[in-house]
């Protein structure tokens, strides 16, 4: 089955006529932009945002001859005369739901923009494999520039549509292929607000499997309904299907390896194991120091020996005053120290600024 995309931009194109926002002005200047969305399937089928997939000629009220059309609830469900099967978002904004007699397919146009993690339930249910060829399309002013989604695509292992292009499924894959290469241990840091925790659940969307590690506060903190509302909202925005952990054995999860793990964050964990080593005690308690060392470094060991797929967030410390009172200053400088050899331990280091991703040489 191929798919001829047609056009791969938002209802009105992008860059969008008479729009001035940044994005579309880059698209602008970076030449000929997207046509509105549009796709021809083998030549017959036509898909059209707002109208029911055509042929011309139509050959009958069912749909284009020798091709099942099955609407889904933001989508289609194509099967060929050949049984190649394909799935299509049916405009900007949608996301297919399907149901469980659905079976796996060859091609998937996809609006990522809309939800990335869909990406990583249809891995999980086993309708998207490796063999499936997977291309965003409805680009917009959604996100940033053509750059940025391209980023964005590789990350996930799709390909960023382009008009003109035409996409072939299901597309051959070697028998050693082990899915869209990449780093397997990302550290991603970044001060507050700056897009951290959102940069690392964008990464780890496209995953069949994910677990996210909350690793804070540490037990016996009184109440704090502020971090409650917090944790709530981080976790209202995560995928449903992803497994939730709340635990300060951030070296222990990272040794078991099992799918895709998100630390959120190192800064949390410091603060509790330092609280537990007795290191906020006023003086420090006895052995304190020695019992946050051993603490440290299993998290490095175990950091540097980690086989599976695996994204932390850490806190940027250091830019702003000298803290006035010890533990403050204690706090900044372990976790300065942290960072550095998290990061000269990473297969890939990236710095969040106001929402823009800054990878950091090696």
């Amino acid at each position: 089955m191929d798919a001829l995309l047609i056009g791969t931009g938002g209802s009105r194109g992008w860059p969008e006529p008479g729009c001035s926002c940044a994005s579309c002005c880059r698209a602008a200047a970076a030449g000929p932009g997207r046509a509105a969305g549009q796709v021809l399937i083998d030549g017959t089928v036509r898909l059209v945002p707002g109208q029911p997939p055509q042929s011309s000629p139509r050959t009958g009220p069912g749909g284009p001859a020798g091709y099942r059309v099955r609407p889904v609830p933001g989508g289609w469900d194509i099967t060929g005369p050949d049984g190649g099967r394909l799935l299509a978002s049916a405009g900007p904004g949608l996301v297919p739901e399907l149901d469980d007699a659905a079976a796996h397919f060859d091609i998937a146009l996809l609006d990522l923009l809309a939800s990335p993690a869909q990406l990583g339930l249809l891995r999980a249910r086993g309708l998207v494999r490796r063999s499936t060829a997977v291309a965003a399309m409805y680009a917009d002013h959604r996100v940033t520039s053509a750059e940025e989604l391209a980023r964005r695509c590789r990350v996930w292992g799709v390909e960023p549509g382009r008009d003109g292009m035409l996409v072939s499924g299901p597309r051959p894959v070697p028998a050693d292929d082990q899915g869209p290469a990449g780093p397997h241990r990302t550290l991603i840091i970044g001060g507050a607000r700056s897009g951290k925790s959102r940069e690392a659940e964008l990464r780890l969307s496209g995953e069949p499997a994910v677990t996210y590690l909350a690793a804070g506060p540490w037990a016996g903190q009184a109440p704090d309904t502020e971090w409650a509302d917090r944790v709530a909202a981080h976790r209202a925005g995560r995928p449903i299907w992803w497994r939730t952990e709340e635990s300060l054995d951030v070296a222990g999860a990272l040794r078991r390896g099992a799918g895709a793990l998100l630390i959120d964050g190192i800064g949390t964990w410091l603060a509790a194991v330092m609280e537990t080593a007795g290191m906020w005690a006023d003086p420090p308690a006895a052995q304190a120091s020695d019992r946050l060392a051993a603490k440290i470094e299993e998290l490095i060991a175990a950091w540097r020996q980690a086989s599976g797929l695996v994204v932390a967030v850490t806190d940027q410390v250091g830019e702003g005053l000298v803290p006035t009172y010890p533990a403050g200053r204690a706090f900044r400088d372990q976790l300065g120290w942290l960072n550095q050899r998290l990061a000269a331990e990473s297969d890939l280091a990236l710095q969040m600024v106001a929402g823009r991703v800054v990878a950091l040489p090696a």
